[in-house]
């Protein structure tokens, strides 16, 4: 049953790495005698009434408990139930003593310490650094009851309660924070999550086959250190681990102008997708796959050091780089970097999930709603999701802003149209709120179901970053008819009045597919459709490997005429990104005059909020461009940092608000923009302010709302 390490590029490629036994394979824990749940145990009282003596797994986290397949918490603990573990939930622990963590008392395997859906940072404050008065994962919204950097600090006060007890740490605060990271809060880098929290492993990612088979491992008397094989986890360790040797990343992507190195791969087949130099790049500086000789071990990609990265943004920007190019789960390499005399072994990520195994987590018997101890209180984001249901994971559009394909990878997991309906029908049947609408049949993105690489060695080999940037890659299956099928037999289920789609759309895709448009556009808008071209400028875009401003009015053009021929009014609202890295002062001006002509304005808008571990971090705080080879001599890029530029980047994108008129026209006057100042239709702000006792901040125009900055990325394709 062991997951094990290999370099195989693809267990389902049959190169060497034995296919991992599915999740639903395994022989089960005795305690399965016991029967699910019908909510996991919060406290003893419950743990009693179900007849437990102690429980086998306790999870701690950030949220509130909602025993829903949404929530990381809910998915986990019930993945484990369905393999035969008693396994308790600590919600929302009170973190200034040591008393709340042990609520359930000890546990026989180990302790998951998640922060929640969200990194506790960014839930806790905006792009700004300000201090948010909300959360919408804890009941009545009320702020303050989870702690800044939540993983470390729960860990900590659970090794206070619990000196013996393995602590396992997932869930994407941990899982953006395995290496050493730019932490936007404190300005500085900060070292990996796995020593400030003192925690014996970290599984990143979706991390279904991780716990699975590390919790059968450690109930069959295994050791941490007997897990240290299983893909999809990190821990510390000191020097490389046997059966590996060493390959040094400045060896593989040098950033420093040296003379020419010695083969690294010398002896080695480098293997690449047939597309690997659309990104620019020749294809002899890329990290390729090492395919060793019999005769040679396995290699292991050391990036410099934490100390070094600390200190050098450089090799920051190349440590990222080599991170990123080594993550399609197929062809990755594990990766060392040392912390001290200490290092952190990151093993390549787990195989994804097959449909049949997808299908099984989403069907494990959720209660579907929150714990019965918050009471009539409201949870705004299980109000929002309630309805909705998740037909895939995983992204493979590489925006470089956004944390999903850091987190979930770029091969999509898919779930089978069946499993989706019977979902959509388990609503209908258990929900008492269910008004016949489901709000969202969707994921990460909406429209990348079934979408994958049209040869599956093909996609083991390669290591791109974006399969749609900067266009459609030609190894890449766009075809969304199977979308429309499901679709249709959706909001053909008795019951149901309307299907939304509310997950990001990756609009590049669907005018593959004009058939898919017209579907979605007649049958699947309820007036408004949200999608994020997310800038007009090429220099932003290509920055965030988004597709230029063409393809979105391609869009327009269909959306609008299918909306039309459907006899409804119906608006695109577009997001944009202010200060973004690469993005000039010029480029805001472009964008606030486009959307001055096309008579959007802007009531919230987005300004790039630096999360860990992302491409666009690496950016920010390297001033260099980790989508090229990373060079000392390389120039380097602009980057927004001083709080008064990106107040006045977000300024560009609310032209209309009198509050920015004044700051706009200084800048426009420092630009030698005094052509844009004026009453007329070309101008982009009036010479003057109105009198304060008329002033209106809405103004007239399409509707038009961006995503405000601390909710999850999964809406912004």
């Amino acid at each position: 049953m062991t997951t094990g390490l290999s370099n195989s590029p693809s267990a389902r490629a049959g190169n060497g790495e034995p296919p991992p036994t599915p999740i639903y394979g395994y022989r089960k824990f005795w305690a399965e005698c016991l029967g699910p749940a019908p909510f996991l145990p919060t406290s003893r009282s419950e743990m009693e009434q179900l007849g437990w003596d102690s429980c086998d797994v306790i999870i701690v986290t950030g949220d509130a408990y909602v025993d829903h397949p949404s929530f990381g918490m809910a998915v986990v603990g019930r993945v484990l139930e369905g393999q035969g573990f008693r396994v308790g939930i600590i919600a929302q622990p009170d973190w200034r003593s040591a008393e709340p963590f042990k609520a359930l008392g000890k546990p026989n395997l180990f302790v998951g310490v998640a922060a929640g859906n969200m990194d506790s940072m960014i839930n806790h404050y905006t792009a700004d650094k300000k201090r948010r008065n909300d959360d919408a994962y804890t009941p009545g919204d009320r702020s303050g009851h989870r702690p800044d950097r939540a993983v470390t600090v729960y860990s900590q006060r659970v090794r206070e309660a619990f000196s013996d007890v393995p602590i396992i740490i997932g869930g994407i605060e941990a899982s953006l924070r395995r290496i050493a990271h730019y932490d936007y809060w404190s300005e500085k880098v900060r070292r990996s999550v796995l020593l400030d929290a003192r925690a014996d492993l970290l599984l990143f990612g979706n991390a279904e086959r991780a716990i699975v088979e590390l919790t059968h491992r450690l109930s069959r008397g295994m050791t941490i250190g007997d897990c240290r094989d299983i893909r999809g986890t990190a821990f510390i360790t000191r020097g490389v681990e046997p059966g590996f040797r060493e390959i040094l990343s400045t060896d593989v992507d040098n950033p420093g102008p040296v003379d020419p190195l010695q083969n690294p791969y010398e002896g080695m087949a480098p293997e690449q997708c047939d597309s690997a130099e659309s990104d620019g790049e020749a294809a002899d500086i890329q990290p390729v796959r090492i395919v060793p000789k019999p005769d040679k071990q396995p290699g292991a990609i050391r990036i410099p050091s934490y100390e070094q990265v600390r200190s050098d943004p450089v090799l920051y920007a190349h440590a990222s780089r080599v991170l990123h190019k080594e993550t399609n789960p197929h062809n990755a390499l594990p990766l060392i970097q040392a912390h001290g005399d200490r290092d952190v072994w990151i093993n390549p990520p787990p195989i994804p999930l097959e449909t049949e195994e997808l299908d099984w987590v989403f069907e494990l018997p959720y209660a579907r709603r929150a714990h019965p101890s918050y009471g009539d209180e409201k949870i705004p984001a299980f109000e929002m999701i309630q309805h909705s249901v998740n037909i895939m994971r995983g992204c493979f559009g590489g925006c470089t802003f956004c944390s999903i394909t850091e987190h979930e990878g770029r091969i999509i997991q898919n779930r089978s149209e069946d499993s989706i309906i019977r979902e959509v029908e388990r609503i209908r049947d258990t929900s008492p709120a269910f008004t016949g609408v489901i709000s969202d049949l969707g994921g990460p993105t909406a429209n990348m179901w079934r979408l994958a690489c049209k040869d599956r060695d093909t996609e083991a080999k390669c290591r791109k970053l974006s399969c749609v940037f900067p266009g459609i890659c030609k190894n890449l299956n766009t075809d969304q008819t199977p979308l429309i099928s499901l679709y249709r037999r959706a909001r053909a289920v008795p019951g149901v009045k309307k299907v939304l789609i509310a997950s990001g759309l990756r609009y590049d895709l669907a005018v593959e597919t004009p058939e898919y448009v017209k579907e979605l556009v007649t049958h699947h808008v309820g007036g408004y459709l949200k999608i994020a071209p997310e800038h007009t400028e090429d220099g932003p875009l290509g920055h965030m490997m988004k597709p230029g401003i063409g393809t979105y009015d391609r869009f327009k053009a269909l959306f609008d005429t299918y909306s039309k021929q459907a006899g409804k009014k119906q608006y695109l609202i577009p997001y944009f990104i202010a200060a973004h890295p690469g993005t000039r002062d010029e480029d805001m001006v472009n964008l606030a005059l486009w959307l001055k002509r096309n008579k959007f304005r802007a009531d919230q808008v987005q300004t790039f909020y630096p999360s860990p571990m992302a491409t666009a971090t690496a950016m920010y705080h390297s001033r260099q461009n980790p989508l090229k080879r990373v060079r000392r001599n390389n120039a380097p890029l602009p980057v927004v940092s001083k709080l008064k530029q990106r107040r006045l980047h977000k300024a560009f994108l609310r032209y209309h608000d009198p509050e920015n008129w004044q700051l706009l026209r200084d800048e426009l006057k420092r630009m030698g923009r005094r052509d844009l100042i004026g009453n007329g239709k070309v101008h982009l702000v009036p010479p003057r302010d109105p009198p304060k006792r008329h002033r209106v901040v809405k103004g007239r125009g399409k509707p038009f709302a961006t995503q405000h900055t601390g909710l999850p990325p999964r809406q912004r394709k």
